[in-house]
């Protein structure tokens, strides 16, 4: 038994290019009946096409397509799939053209070859945005054909292999991080082990090259110390199995140089506290046999509790199945075993690719034979083609997708025993999203295990949850700290741009009708055709939005409808006067905005029901409401005030919203003053979210509360309360910061 990587590197490069005849050896290993010649028409057009072409290293370009397609048959991919990595590149950089590749190669291949083609060149540029934008391109291809993506992963192994020849650093690194970003972790979610761990530490390589070479020679030095004891093990554990009746394949895994790095950089360990280095991989024929191969080895020799893992009975999300289990072997020496049958082992190290099979003469993706091994790997990728469906710019599609691949997982369940599986640290809210997105769009409370638990708690293995369900599609307040996942977020984001144009609209249409009945006029939508026109949009609802996100005023509009209302002087003579008697507000009550959305309450007044309110709007965002006596309204002066919106609250805000005031106290320090100051909050029907010492002194200190009350009422009657109490020398509520200062 010898010690190395879990399995041999994919082709790796060979001095001289592959011929015809070794390409269709390779695919005839696992596809006696492949068409050879299909096979060897793709290699000579390739080889033709790229005739003129050299890579950067100098050799023929065609010795790169010649080596993606080496890669897939090693992959044991479909003939169609092993052509489109000799024809990857054609329609890219060489004459031929699509319709070249359907005439002679047909559709299927054609297609294949588009879907490639119109990714077009993904090297990270300079820029974060051109990465965002290769990323939503892949999951558009991947989408409709996995092997697309499975192409275009081979094509970035042979890119990464031969980095070297590239001369400018800064180039090979942009590579290199992008490969660790996107390819790796997208190969990783389909499950080719065996080309995610080559491209991490390739890409390793190039971005830390000392660490890089440190662990290498850790690794060197450990084999020689270790290598009787590494023969012992095996020689143990062969003894030990062919005693029970048990055939097994057993070889031993060295843990590679990026995977030992991670592990140095989340867990703060040292090399010497690393458990898992060395491990021994036992394949046997049968589930059942893997369970007796566990029993033996426990038996044998002690195991360690805290590091069991079975993923036969809750295989990972990419369908990983094996048992992991480290034990007290011989020499005192911490031994970690893999557990798994061929078939599981041939999904670990080649995911969705192991599932392409020779069935009623032909040789395809079987989903049966897939299903059969623990599930569809495909929907793996489903979360991205979700998240791409919810829109947003790809800034922010990048972002949730890399939430989606660098997490490591839970395994929750639904109360019918589903099993949803989510990113470390996902709470009941990215659960919901995860089972479906209008039951997301429509949470409002969870129950983990049976009891009610707050939407920020985050989820363990094997905890049931239920989630409690609202009429109204709105995310919960604060929603940025209840959901981790790209899918949530993302569907999230997707929601509050709906509802905020729905409700800028509506508060555009309001500012029309008030301006239009101000000036005197009737709206009537259709006879206004001129003056969109002249303001550039194209139907009313655009109208309405500019109108409430704050890109065009009122007077913008009335001066496209009516444009002789301007007096010679060009000024709005009209308006003017209305915002100086004050009767341009525009009084609405605020129905039907959602807080959060369009409507902001500001943290410098924290308005509450019974108060005066006055909403300013502010562009792009919506409406953010003050009171009328806030100081911060002196910033928008009466050229302003065509922003203003006089607000009032609703009954059903009146009677039923729950709000916080900020109160500020001068205390007497002494002794269970706070017991007090929280009774008499109690007492009063008060609740206290927060409270912050600002300054203490021997006998006194001032201290905020921020406390939840039902309006202005109730709030006057805590403050009378906190006045009557000894300990207090003065409660008095809060406003904003500069209204304390006396310059």
């Amino acid at each position: 038994m010898t010690l190395g990587a879990t399995s041999p590197d994919l082709a790796s490069p060979p001095p001289a290019i592959p011929s015809a005849d070794e390409l269709i050896d390779r695919i005839r290993r696992y596809f006696p009946k492949v068409d050879a010649d299909f096979v060897r028409r793709a290699y000579d057009f390739a080889e033709e096409a790229h005739r003129p072409q050299r890579r950067a290293s100098g050799e023929p370009y065609f010795a790169h397509v010649a080596a993606v397609a080496m890669i897939l048959a090693d992959l044991r991919m479909d003939v169609a799939t092993v052509c489109t990595g000799l024809l990857h590149d054609t329609v890219e950089d060489t004459p031929a053209t699509h319709e070249d590749i359907v005439r002679e190669f047909g559709e299927e291949t054609a297609n294949l070859v588009d879907g490639v083609t119109k990714l077009g060149q993904m090297e990270l540029r300079s820029k974060r945005t051109k990465q965002a934008e290769n990323l939503q391109k892949l999951v558009v291809a991947i989408s409709a054909d996995v092997r697309v993506l499975i192409v275009k992963l081979c094509d970035r192994l042979h890119n990464m292999r031969t980095l070297d020849a590239i001369s400018r650093q800064d180039k090979r690194e942009r590579i290199a991080l992008e490969t660790l970003e996107i390819y790796a972790p997208l190969a990783r979610r389909i499950g080719i082990n065996r080309v995610c761990v080559e491209l991490e530490d390739l890409a390793f390589e190039h971005i830390n090259p000392a660490a890089h070479e440190s662990i290498n020679n850790r690794l060197k030095l450990l084999r020689e110390q270790h290598s009787d004891e590494v023969a012992d093990v095996s020689a143990t554990l062969i003894d030990h199995l062919e005693s029970a009746g048990i055939e097994a394949r057993i070889f031993g895994r060295e843990k590679r140089p990026y995977s030992i790095w991670r592990k140095l950089e989340r867990k703060g360990l040292t090399f010497e506290e690393i458990a898992d280095i060395y491990a021994f991989r036992l394949i046997v024929q049968t589930p059942d046999e893997c369970y007796r191969a566990l029993g033996v080895i426990h038996q044998a020799w002690r195991c360690m509790p805290e590091r069991f893992r079975d993923f036969i009975s809750l295989p990972k999300p990419n369908n990983y199945r094996s048992l992991h289990t480290t034990v007290i072997g011989p020499h005192n020496v911490r031994v970690e075993l893999q557990i798994r049958t061929e078939e599981m082992e041939a999904v670990a190290e080649s995911g969705v690719a192991a599932h392409w099979r020779y069935k009623n003469s032909t040789y395809r993706y079987d989903p049966e034979a897939a299903q059969a091994a623990g599930g569809d790997p495909l929907e793996r990728l489903r979360p991205f083609v979700e998240i791409l469906n919810q829109g947003g710019d790809p800034d922010e599609f990048l972002e949730h997708a890399k939430l989606e691949m660098f997490a490591d997982q839970v395994y929750c369940f639904t109360p019918k025993g589903d099993l949803i599986s989510l990113p470390s640290g996902a709470t009941p809210l990215d659960f919901a999203y995860a089972v479906h997105t209008e039951l997301g769009h429509t949470t409002v409370a969870a129950k983990v295990n049976g009891r009610e638990r707050p939407l920020r708690t985050q989820l363990r293995n094997g905890d049931v949850v239920q989630i409690v369900k609202g009429g109204v599609r709105q995310p919960p307040q604060g929603w940025e700290n209840l959901a981790i996942t790209g899918r949530a977020r993302a569907a999230i984001r997707r929601l509050i741009r709906e509802s905020e144009r729905d409700e800028f609209q509506r508060i555009g249409r309001i500012m029309t009708e008030h301006a239009f009945r101000r000036e005197g006029h009737a709206l009537i939508e259709k006879d206004l055709a001129d003056a969109r026109a002249r303001l550039d949009l194209k139907e009313m609802d655009d109208v309405y939005e500019a109108l409430g996100r704050g890109r065009i005023s009122t007077g913008d509009l009335l001066n496209a409808a009516f444009p002789g209302r301007l007096d010679e002087r060009g000024e709005d003579v009209i308006n003017r006067e209305l915002i100086e008697d004050e009767k341009a507000r525009l009084f609405v009550r605020g129905r039907g905005l959602t807080p959060g959305v369009t409507l902001h309450f500001a943290n410098c007044c924290s308005p509450l029901p019974g108060d005066r309110i006055v909403g300013l709007l502010i562009p792009e965002k919506g409406i953010e409401v003050h009171t009328i006596d806030c100081n911060v309204l002196a910033e928008h002066e009466e050229d302003e005030m065509d922003k203003w919106l006089d607000l009032a609250w609703t009954a059903e805000a009146e009677a039923n919203a729950v709000s916080i005031a900020r109160i500020v106290a001068v205390l007497h320090n002494g002794r269970g003053v706070l017991a007090e100051i929280a009774k008499t909050v109690s007492e009063n029907r008060g609740n206290i979210a927060s409270v912050r010492t600002k300054n203490r002194a021997t006998d006194f200190f001032d201290m905020e509360f921020d406390v939840e009350v039902f309006d202005t009422r109730h709030l006057a009657n805590i403050l009378a309360a906190l006045r009557m109490c000894p300990s207090v020398v003065s409660a008095e509520r809060k406003r904003a910061e500069h209204e304390e200062s006396d310059d």
